[in-house]
């Protein structure tokens, strides 16, 4: 049987509020891309811990990737499948591509399991950003992609990342756990059952 761990609004709040030292003294994000649905919460917590003041709100994108598959009706789990699907992406007509060039960019998501879908992220965005570059003639610019996730699971990953991005410190993990299944709480159908289980969680 899959060994769950059961996360708590709370919880991920306050990693959110920890990690936001870091990511707003370190990476210096202009601009959020939440990975869906996973990513959505994270990043809406995460932005109220990067204000500074006199400057504006760090915007939200969103991309929507799909890499698991449903296992069964009687739990959470699902099993990861073989290629990621792509459900929403940026839309480069109506949020100006040249909004991305030369940015600090902050991706988004819940959970690092595979890595296959911050790989794919990752690619797809470097290589976008590329192309608005090359067209609007700002090759020059510099645009940094980092990567936030509540949770790590500590596993061999079928996915990677960029060697630059790993060496100069732009990825960044609240918690690293064991290879689990992290019932996130917008995931529960009873929130207070989740709850439940989640205290029960921590008295064992």
């Amino acid at each position: 049987m899959v060994q769950r761990l059961y996360i708590t609004y709370n919880e991920v709040h306050k990693l959110c509020q920890e990690a936001g030292k870091t990511i707003l003294n370190e990476f210096k994000p202009n601009l959020m891309i939440a990975i869906g649905g996973g990513g959505y919460v994270p990043a809406r917590i995460l932005r109220s811990f990067l204000k500074t003041p006199g400057s504006p709100n760090i915007p939200i994108q969103a991309i929507g990737l799909s890499l698991y598959e449903k296992l069964s009706d009687s739990g959470p789990e699902e099993a990861v499948g073989q290629k990621v699907t792509r459900t929403q992406w940026l839309d480069f007509s109506s949020i100006k591509g040249s909004d991305l060039i030369g940015k600090n960019i902050l991706i988004v998501d819940e959970v690092d399991d595979t890595r296959t879908t911050l790989q794919y992220a990752v690619q797809e965005l470097e290589k976008d950003v590329r192309e608005q570059a090359k067209k609007y003639g700002r090759e020059e610019e510099k645009t940094n992609f980092f990567i936030f996730v509540l949770h790590n699971k500590d596993k061999e990953k079928r996915g990677t990342l960029p060697e630059e991005m790993l060496k100069e410190g732009r990825y960044l993990a609240a918690q690293t756990v064991k290879d689990v299944w992290c019932c996130y709480p917008w995931e529960a159908i009873d929130i207070d059952e989740h709850d439940r289980l989640a205290a029960a969680q921590e008295k064992n």
